[in-house]
């Protein structure tokens, strides 16, 4: 497969489409098993292991994320969280066709919902993607809060 820059800024959106369409088993095979996905607790934060972080998830941690979410038992799920992405479209940092190395930063407004309870996050999710098999896939993803430092509540989806 001939990846596009076109190819890869399609893979972003598709990815929000999904998580704001709730299809989150979906979502989980966009990754390849040994990714991580990142949110800096810190501005400028350069990695997850001197410091804390708001979540750093291996493949298990995904997998136990998403079978909350789609558990029939979760009751704090009932009614569920919904959410929505406003991106712009992604910037592709890094574009290496013959390596399979694709490096994307979109920028956006993320807004989760559940009842009669709104808040909206302002972020910047980097996508490290890497073509394996001719598809594409999230090597890892970071999404670094503008306001990382504020007090949060629980944040139950994926930004």
């Amino acid at each position: 497969m001939t990846v596009t820059r076109d190819d890869v800024i399609d893979f972003i959106y598709d990815e929000a489409r999904m998580l704001d369409e709730g299809r989150f088993t979906e979502w989980l095979d966009l990754w390849l098993a040994d990714g991580f996905y990142w949110m800096p607790l810190d501005y400028k934060q350069d990695n997850p292991h001197d410091m804390t972080s708001l979540l750093h998830e291996d493949d298990f941690m995904r997998r136990l994320r998403v079978e909350r979410l789609n558990g029939e038992r979760t009751f704090s799920q009932k009614p569920k969280s919904r959410c929505h992405h406003v991106i712009q479209r992604p910037f592709v940092d890094e574009f290496d066709p013959e390596a399979g190395r694709f490096v994307t930063n979109t920028s956006m407004h993320y807004v989760e919902t559940r009842l009669d309870e709104q808040f909206l996050l302002a972020l910047t999710a980097t996508h490290e993607l890497n073509l394996v098999d001719g598809q594409l896939k999230i090597a890892n993803k970071r999404v670094d809060l503008l306001n990382s430092d504020a007090a949060f509540g629980n944040i139950q989806l994926l930004p």
